[in-house]
Formats: structure tokens, C-alpha cells, sequence
């Protein structure tokens, strides 16, 4: 699976990983939905973490369709909530 970390570039992370890393992206719209900022830092922090852990990262010339996008590893609360909001209405749809 491919991984985007906002400002960051792309990860190749094993399909194994997807199911870790789809219940720590959970947590962050958990927190983003609770207006969490706490439970945000943190499980940002934890899945930057995990991506950087378990992917390699591709060359910065390659470039695939994300499978899953992470922030900005700084991005607080309001950002990201601006940031869904964007892609909300680009898409059309509620894209958490």
C-alpha cells in the first residue's frame, strides 16, 4: 500500500500493515470528530510513526496513487479540520 505524510513524500508499507494503520487513522478522526486536540497530537504522532517504521520511503521522482494520506506530521487540529473541510468540498463527499 502507498502512504502519503503531507510535506513528507510517499511510502511503499506492506499490505500486511494496512489493518494497524487503518485503526490508528480511526483514532485521529475519533480525535478530529471529539475536537480532541490532545488525542490528535497524539495519535498523529503515531501513525507518522508507524508509516516511517513499517514503509520505504519511494524515490522523490516516483509517484503513485495514496492509499492512505497523513497530515502534515505538525499539523494541529484546526488545520486538519480546514484541510477535510477543503476536501470535502473538492470532492463533493465526507471523505473521513
Amino acid at each position: 500500500m502507498i502512504v502519503r505524510i503531507l510535506g513528507e513524500g510517499q511510502y511503499s508499507v506492506p499490505d500486511g500493515q494496512r489493518g494497524a494503520l487503518e485503526k490508528l487513522d480511526s483514532v485521529i478522526v475519533e480525535a478530529v470528530d471529539a475536537n480532541d486536540g490532545k488525542a490528535f497530537v497524539s495519535a498523529l504522532a503515531a501513525l507518522t510513526a508507524a508509516v516511517r517504521e513499517a514503509g520505504e520511503p519511494l524515490a522523490d521522482d516516483a509517484f503513485a496513487p495514496s492509499d492512505l494520506v497523513v497530515p502534515f506530521p505538525d499539523s494541529t487540529l484546526e488545520e486538519t479540520k480546514d484541510l477535510l473541510a477543503e476536501a470535502d468540498e473538492v470532492s463533493g463527499t465526507d471523505n473521513r
